[in-house]
């Protein structure tokens, strides 16, 4: 049996920062300065930061390095009022929570501040708060003149900036790394800088010049933008706490259809990192089991667009033949393999049963980008895949879930899960370095103020590797497979904190119902982001029982408002990350962000819904700045070698092409496997069956479906295993979708509404002038737009 001090080497150890870290700030000013005290959360430390307010297009902040006492600190601000009774003293200004940043457009420098904030969650004692109220105030003193001339651009970019609503989806801790899985919290060191260590961190550009000129974070805090929901669940009169992150990643960040596919740099759209967090509810201050999961879902990482339409709700998918080699996609798995190593596991959920292929064109591209990643990789280290049409499935009596839950389990079984015990008042450094193999567990007895109870001590366990999974939208579908992740892990968590027996939770159960409501609105928040509407819920709404009629009208009221979001403000929504993340940022005498095409990725000719014209390839914002030099973090900061070495882009012959160069049609084209080239004429069955004639040669063991129209295929499981659990999924007869007939399950707005006539026409614009910001213009009912903007309950 080990001794005492062995155990706590054992137990993984939180920072005790409450007297590091200030936590609340009171501003104050005169006519030369801002004035800005802050203290700790137990009031044992004060300091004091000053603004210059003298220069009108220079931000000059000064730090006194002295760690002042309550007293010594109310001194000091005496002597400073008494120092400027000439010119009317110091001045109070407002409470508050930290500083979110400094920016500038033509004129002068802003600040943002938190002024107003809720605990929404603890962290192994760590709080997480959301912002309720923010303030921007000018820097310099309303006596410095500003040039007039900017100031009809100053307020519509301070207009922009302040669209982007810090009160919603934003949270932030003091003390604790929210932009970091638990594993990374607890597993680096605290030098360690990883390759995306501001991924997630929003206001990175916004903090740049504070913290270029104070070399510290103490004044500011790191919002991260997503989801985060803490729920307290009960399983056989046992509490444990459920917290469930979503971060949604700073690059190539945007709107749903201004934000496709990936850029040149390997980030992709809607990329978001989704943590599932689990851990006793015990006394504070005693040590507890937590345990966590970590997924990710992204666009498909191919150049491909969709066209913002007002005239059509399903526009055309664009597949560009720009990169040959996939350059970008291999980019993307590398850095994957980066945050998370290997294995990286993709579950592509895109449709194969299609009347004119759509989404198919996709899929086979990006099997054919796959397997030109793998054939340059080390059969450990390849990219394993799933192909799995859900809507094949969803549209007969199958439960979905079931067998997505099969998928869950097999993958969670090769990427493992974090576990360890902590101590929530200790530092981080003292690490846990035993293996599980290092002896049996051990039962000691811990004594705290308020309680004395046993814990078992157990090695610990980690996660390796990911789950990566995509629709076409990565919102619907998506996160109904990310619940079935994540109800899967769930089984596997208790089980390690010793509350279940097996790893199994029941999708019938209690606990599977709440789980699957927390994901829900997980699922509702991050469609909203991207989307404009909550998700489409059809799986989970079965699942409840809830009545078919209410659904389906639920369903077609989200699409049409994802539509009118999308056609209308959309474009605007993006201008406002664009200027928040400083993907643009204004300079006099440069064009304003209105006046640019920043966002436009190809030009669509009229031969043909698929056709490219050999016009220049146009980049969005996000790429970096178009009127400032930028990099993208990936670039920039310290390479992995190890990754480096593993995604290496291998020497290619001139016939190894993705996209055929030579022909206007789409073209997915491969070295030795070639797809045919898509034609108007083609059938689906034809492409599929083409496609599949080669059968990867040079991959791992490809597992197809036995039924090839279906063409659902694996490189690392039996597709029919998946399937085989008594539920009929024969093809059907394909049905038009009818105007209130409920989308197929997990899809997006995008393919819902086919055959609409004279109903149709009330949704189509000929067209809208810019008319003072009114986003409406008329077209619209007064109800209609507020109930789109707003959400709630429409009414005619």
């Amino acid at each position: 049996m080990a001794s005492e001090n062995d155990v706590h080497a054992w137990i993984r150890e939180m920072p005790k920062l409450e007297n590091a870290y200030l936590q609340k700030f009171r501003l104050y000013e005169s006519r030369s300065n801002f004035y800005m005290v802050g203290r700790s959360k137990n009031r044992s430390v004060w300091r004091v930061l000053k603004i210059d307010r003298s220069e009108v297009s220079e931000l000059n902040i000064t730090e006194d390095p002295t760690m002042y006492r309550e007293v010594e600190c109310s001194e000091l601000l005496k002597r400073i009022h008494e120092g400027n009774k000439s010119i009317g003293g110091l001045k109070f200004v407002t409470a508050c929570y930290g500083i979110v940043g400094f920016i500038k457009f033509l004129g002068p420098y802003y600040m943002l501040l938190i002024t107003k904030r809720k605990k929404i969650g603890v962290i192994c004692g760590h709080a997480v708060y959301a912002i309720t109220k923010s303030e921007i105030l000018a820097i310099p003193h309303s006596t410095i003149a500003s040039n007039v001339d900017y100031s009809k651009n100053e307020n519509r970019y301070k207009k922009l900036l302040c669209s982007v609503d810090l009160t919603k989806d934003f949270y932030f801790s003091y003390s604790y790394n929210v932009m970091h899985s638990l594993q990374k919290n607890l597993s680096t060191n605290e030098n360690d800088k990883s390759v995306n260590e501001t991924m997630f961190i929003w206001n990175e550009f916004l903090t740049t010049e504070i913290h270029n000129q104070l070399n510290n974070n103490l004044w500011t805090v790191s919002l991260v933008y997503g989801f985060f929901k803490q729920v307290k669940l009960l399983l056989s009169e046992k509490e444990f706490k459920l917290t469930l992150i979503a971060r949604r990643s700073r690059h190539y960040a945007g709107t749903r259809y201004l934000k496709r596919g990936v850029n040149e740099k390997g980030c992709v759209a809607n990329d978001v990192e989704t943590e599932q967090i689990v851990f006793e509810d015990v006394p504070e201050g005693c040590h507890m089991q937590i345990s966590s999961i970590v997924q990710n879902r992204g666009s498909i990482p191919l150049f491909w667009s969709q066209e913002t339409s007002r005239l059509n709700m399903k526009p055309d998918i664009v597949l560009s033949k720009k990169d040959h080699n996939y350059e970008a996609t291999r980019l993307h798995f590398q850095n994957l393999y980066k945050r998370y190593g290997n294995p990286i596991i993709i579950l592509n959920l895109v449709k194969t049963r299609e009347k004119k292929p759509r989404e198919s064109l996709l899929r086979v591209e990006f099997a054919n980008a796959i397997e030109s990643i793998n054939r340059h990789l080390p059969e450990e280290s390849r990219l394993k895949f799933l192909h799995w049409d859900i809507n094949k499935y969803s549209r007969k009596s199958t439960n979905v879930l079931a067998l997505l839950g099969k998928v869950a389990t097999y993958a969670l079984n090769l990427t493992g899960f974090f576990y360890c015990q902590v101590n929530p008042n200790s530092k981080p450094k003292d690490l846990l370095n035993q293996d599980e193999s290092d002896g049996p567990n051990n039962v000691f007895s811990h004594d705290s103020s308020d309680s004395s109870y046993k814990f078992s001590v157990k090695p610990p366990k980690y996660q390796t590797g990911v789950l990566r999974t995509n629709c076409i939208d990565c919102l619907d579908r998506t996160n109904v497979a990310q619940f079935a992740y994540g109800w899967a892990a769930l089984g596997h968590q208790l089980h390690a904190l010793g509350y279940i027996d097996a790893p199994i939770i029941e999708l019938d159960s209690p606990l599977a119902d709440d789980l699957m409501g927390v994901y829900e609105r997980m699922g509702d928040t991050l469609a909203l982001q991207y989307g404009g509407s909550a998700a489409h819920n059809k799986i989970f709404s079965q699942r409840r029982g809830q009545w078919k009629a209410a659904t389906q009208s639920q369903e077609f009221f989200r699409t049409l408002q994802r539509y009118y979001s999308n056609a209308y403000m959309d474009a605007e929504k993006q201008d406002a990350i664009n200027v928040f993340l400083g993907h643009y940022q204004p300079q006099v005498g440069k064009p304003a962000l209105w006046e640019l095409d920043s966002d436009r990725h190809y030009n669509v000719g009229s031969r043909g819904s698929n056709y490219i014209e050999e016009a220049p390839f146009h980049r969005s914002l996000s790429d970096g700045n178009i009127l400032v030099d930028a990099s993208s973090a990936i670039e920039t900061e310290e390479k992995n070698e190890e990754s480096e070495n593993l995604f290496r882009e291998e020497a290619q012959d001139s016939s190894s092409k993705g996209l055929s160069e030579s022909s206007p049609e789409i073209s997915t084209c491969e070295t030795d496997s070639s797809y045919p080239r898509y034609t108007p004429s083609m059938s689906r069955r034809q492409i599929l069956l083409d496609a599949h004639s080669e059968d990867y040669p040079n991959s791992d063991r490809i597992f197809f479906n036995k039924r090839l129209d279906s063409f659902n295929c694996s490189n690392f499981l039996d597709v029919d295993w998946i399937s085989s659990s008594g539920n009929s999924c024969e093809d059907e007869p394909f049905e038009r979708s009818m105007l209130i007939g409920s989308p197929v399950d997990g899809q997006s707005s995008e393919n819902v509404v086919k055959g609409m006539s004279d109903s149709e026409s009330c949704l189509h614009v000929k067209g809208q002038e810019q008319n003072g910001g009114n986003v409406n213009g008329g077209e619209y009912p007064d109800g209609f737009v507020k109930w789109v903007m707003h959400g709630g309950l429409f009414f005619t």
